[in-house]
């Protein structure tokens, strides 16, 4: 690789075979790795035997380092940006280099490769054609509004939330959208304790309530009928 380029390469969401062939070669040529978290993509790249060198980027260091980094692009460097898990971008660090590369005529090139809604959106069993993805909701400001509005949405709705957080979203959501709206939970997808809840939203409240809940999840809630 001799052109200066911008890689963003996928990771597995939980299963290291989810890596690509493509992907495997691409990080093995790339002259640097920009990881989320060196430590965490450690595991990952010593599994495939990658030995390129890795720099840090992510949420809290993605301003500073910007412009750094146009210049290694420019002086023909080529560098792959990876995330702890799935698509860069994708409710993680990605769209400031993206845009940053755009703009300085710095060619960009996505592979395709694991994230972690499309699996739960698709094994939901609700329509798919139509759906619009909200990622994770304010914590505070702003949320019941965005509930408000999300309520009128005619899609399937598509929202990731933490383990800690799941009760009291699931009840918000019966409150906002209605209890015997649809209705799917993923959690470990791709791992050895996938799991996938589906019914109403009261019936995945009251199967995940007071039990301890580990793992990303992804919450699919269908359209109001």
């Amino acid at each position: 690789m001799n052109e200066s380029k911008l890689y963003i390469v996928p990771t597995p969401i939980g299963n290291l075979e989810d890596m690509t062939f493509r992907a495997v070669r691409v990080l093995k040529q790339v002259d640097r790795i920009l990881a989320e978290d060196t430590r965490t993509s450690g595991f990952l790249l010593k599994h495939y035997d990658i030995q390129t060198p890795k720099t840090a980027y992510h949420q809290f260091n993605e301003h500073k380092v910007l412009d750094s980094l146009i210049n290694r692009f420019k002086n023909g460097e080529t560098m792959a940006l990876i995330t702890d898990a799935g698509t860069p971008g994708i409710s993680d660090p990605g769209f400031l280099l993206v845009r940053a590369c755009v703009h300085n005529n710095i060619e960009v090139e996505c592979l395709p490769g694991a994230t972690a809604f499309v699996p739960a959106l698709v094994n939901s069993g609700l329509p798919s054609d139509k759906f619009f993805f909200e990622g994770f909701l304010p914590h505070k400001k702003g949320r019941q509004t965005r509930l408000k509005e999300l309520a009128q949405m005619p899609y399937t709705l598509v929202f990731y939330e933490s383990p800690h957080r799941l009760i009291k979203t699931l009840g918000q959501f019966i409150e906002y959208f209605g209890p015997q709206r649809k209705a799917s939970v993923s959690r470990e997808l791709s791992k050895i304790h996938e799991e996938n809840v589906r019914g109403s939203l009261q019936d995945v409240f009251d199967h995940f309530y007071d039990k301890p809940v580990k793992g990303e999840i992804v919450i699919v809630v269908g359209q109001s009928e």
